[in-house]
């Protein structure tokens, strides 16, 4: 028989976590005021983080902490004060993105580690490097069809956590830096401003070719059991009380069966962007799959939310309890409570000989099944009452609530591990000396007698043309069910002479390792801080684009002996998605590579679809030719070549080796103002 999966369900606040227990969730994930993905949530402070994992346990729940964010050097001690508590307090598991912090968590503490769907692995090959580093889970993207999470379920011992209900963002998670760029508000950093709600039009599109429905795979949560799916995952942690509440009761009931219709109608008048979709799953992408929040929706929402509250208003009984009720002449009366393997002895006052009416046996059973709003109910109660003594009822009640209090301390106790305090240092980092390394689209782009100390052509170009080209190889960011092919591909690339590979995820690292390629992080591996450099280096990985997300003064600052390269030039692809959104009013025949959205102001981002996947490009190139005296600390420059002629490519080229100011429209990038 098929294990149960868990439904885990979100909690940014308080009373959102009172609502996902109440309704029957067997754990959730919060995060804390600081460095969790959710940072415009109410978060929980430390106080509130002691009794929300109080209440997890004497639940039964189990309390995920998300750290699902990349940190910078200068969080460290936050980070490190962090871990201290969670260990303190019994936190089940770390949701982490950052291999930085999941390297310290590794050194400080033995709390189990799940991989966020921000690390952006989407294949078994990623999943082994997971299991290698120590995850016991990962978070499948929500970008998965049904055939690719069957075969991720055969092919790892990992659990298995998927999303199936709630907001989809159009980037794959941990590939979008739209608000970073838009507004210095990085979804990296838990602070996404979701530009992407706002109007960006392709030709013939809805208006809105960035905005997706709301994801929801309800009625499949039978299959998805039956496939061998660990944990049923609920987004939501800057919804209110009642969404949580309807969510976590829409799982159990589509679990139990219940009728379809009947589960999505609470779900749809809480929150929906008209509608909800599942076309990754059924892989069936297109125009259907993109909506917005309408008038209607939000009136449906207002009228729900009493029938809502009352789903969770009121704790329900889960643990029967064994009373033993003792009063003799001369001692204390005393009530000894038992509930599975919780035992508690409390003593209250002396009896006095009854004046009028002795206490009877049904005066004291009355009193002790009133277990009422608490999580207990009385299973078995056994008096021994001596005859012609008086107990007020007062006294029994205080009994009764000082043992169920007992009971509850107990269920809420954690089990707190050891803490080990982080005294390692990091050796500054000491750059060689400066090399250009340009990444080209196409073969096409490349100047005659290119002068760059490293070219990079992606996989796409073919074998050949990039070992003609004396290059590396680019893997795709995406690689849904390209597994085998993106891995046949390296291994021709090899055995024509190809030596380096650039990957951005765990995925990309596994597959250039079994093809025998020396692997760099490239664009997309986010590599922010000095302990993801020192994870990277324990991996084999031979070099590391730094993330643009960093300013010229944080590169400056960072450490380790691996070889570090600053994004100086290019078009930043600002999201990576699956479900192309100039199908919103193309077909890919009439595209035929010339996609583009326009937002409201009238600015043009050009689409580049390559390996069944889309890169939204930045309207303006990066530029920082001119600043290379403020770039410190950087072992190389990357000019990554999208849109350019060969003739454009070959001044840029030029560009790098004279420091040449700027021509045309440009931006800095995030050099020099950063992300929140």
């Amino acid at each position: 028989m098929k294990k149960t999966p868990e439904i885990l369900a979100p909690a940014g606040s308080p009373d959102a976590l009172t609502a996902a227990l109440r309704c029957g969730a067997d754990a959730v994930y919060l995060g804390a005021h600081i460095l969790n993905a959710r940072r415009g949530a109410q978060g929980f402070s430390e106080t509130e983080l002691c009794r929300a994992a109080e209440q997890c346990h004497a639940y039964g729940a189990k309390l995920y902490l998300t750290l699902n964010i990349l940190t910078s050097d200068a969080e460290r001690q936050q980070l490190l004060s962090l871990l201290e508590l969670c260990t303190r307090i019994g936190t089940d598991a770390l949701i982490v993105q950052d291999m930085g912090v999941m390297r310290l968590a590794k050194a400080c503490c033995d709390i189990p580690l799940h991989a966020s769907t921000q690390m952006s692995v989407q294949t078994s090959a990623g999943a082994k490097v997971l299991s290698e580093l120590g995850f016991t889970r990962m978070v499948a993207p929500r970008e998965m069809t049904r055939g690719e999470l069957l075969r991720l379920r055969k092919e790892t011992d990992l659990e298995i956590e998927l999303f199936v209900h709630g907001a989809l963002c159009m980037s794959v998670s941990g590939q979008c830096l739209l608000s970073a760029f838009f507004g210095g508000r990085s979804g990296n950093r838990g602070l996404c401003a979701q530009p992407c709600r706002l109007p960006f039009c392709a030709e013939g599109g809805t208006g809105h070719d960035l905005s997706l429905k709301d994801l929801s795979l309800l009625p499949y949560l039978r299959d998805l059991r039956d496939m061998g799916m660990d944990s049923f995952k609920i987004e939501g942690r800057m919804k209110r009380p009642e969404y949580v509440a309807a969510a976590v009761t829409a799982c159990r009931r589509a679990l139990d069966g219940a009728d379809e219709d009947e589960v999505f109608d609470a779900l749809r008048r809480v929150f929906s962007r008209s509608g909800f979709t599942d076309r990754y799953y059924t892989g069936k992408r297109g125009r259907t799959m993109f909506g917005t929040r309408q008038k209607e929706d939000v009136t449906a929402a207002q009228g729900a939310l009493p029938t809502l509250q009352a789903l969770y208003d009121k704790p329900k009984a889960l643990y029967g309890v064994s009373f033993r009720f003792r009063c003799r002449e001369g001692e204390p009366s005393s009530l000894e409570a038992v509930s599975g393997t919780h035992r508690v002895f409390v003593t209250g006052e002396t009896p006095s000989a009854a004046q009028k009416r002795a206490l009877q046996a049904d005066d004291v059973r009355r009193q002790l099944e009133k277990c009422g709003g608490t999580l207990f109910y009385a299973d078995r109660i056994d008096i021994d009452l001596r005859d012609g003594l008086f107990l007020p009822a007062s006294a029994l009640n205080a009994l009764r609530r000082d043992a169920l209090e007992g009971l509850y301390a107990s269920y809420s106790r954690p089990h707190i591990g050891a803490y080990r305090a982080d005294v390692s240092g990091v050796t500054p980092h000491t750059a060689g000396e400066r090399q250009i390394w340009a990444r080209f689209a196409s073969p096409g782009q490349i100047p005659q007698n290119v002068r760059a100390d490293k070219v990079i052509l992606p996989l796409y170009c073919g074998a050949q043309a990039i070992s003609d080209a004396g290059a590396a190889a680019e893997l795709p960011r995406g690689l849904f069910g390209r597994q085998d092919d993106v891995l046949r591909e390296l291994k021709q690339c090899r055995a024509l002479g190809v030596t380096e590979g650039m990957f951005a995820s765990a995925d990309g690292l596994q597959m250039l390792r079994e093809a025998g390629l020396s692997p760099v992080a490239f664009f997309g591996s986010n590599v922010f801080n000095s302990q993801t450099i020192l994870q990277m280096e324990s991996l084999g990985v031979t070099a590391a684009l730094l993330s643009p997300e960093l300013t010229l003064r944080q590169v400056s600052k960072l450490g380790g002996e691996l070889p570090l390269g600053v994004f100086a030039y290019g078009r930043v692809p600002l999201m990576l998605t699956r479900n192309c959104p100039q199908r919103c009013g193309k077909t890919c025949e009439e595209c035929a590579q010339s996609g583009k959205l326009t937002d409201r102001l009238g600015t043009t981002f050009p689409i580049a679809c390559r390996s069944g996947c889309a890169e939204l490009l930045n309207s303006r190139p990066v530029y920082l030719l001119d600043k290379q005296s403020e770039i410190r600390n950087a072992d190389f420059l990357l000019l990554y070549f999208t849109t350019e002629s060969r003739e454009e490519c070959g001044r840029i080229l030029d560009a790098a080796r004279t420091a040449a100011p700027p021509s045309g429209d440009f931006t800095r990038g995030l050099a020099f103002r950063g992300v929140e």
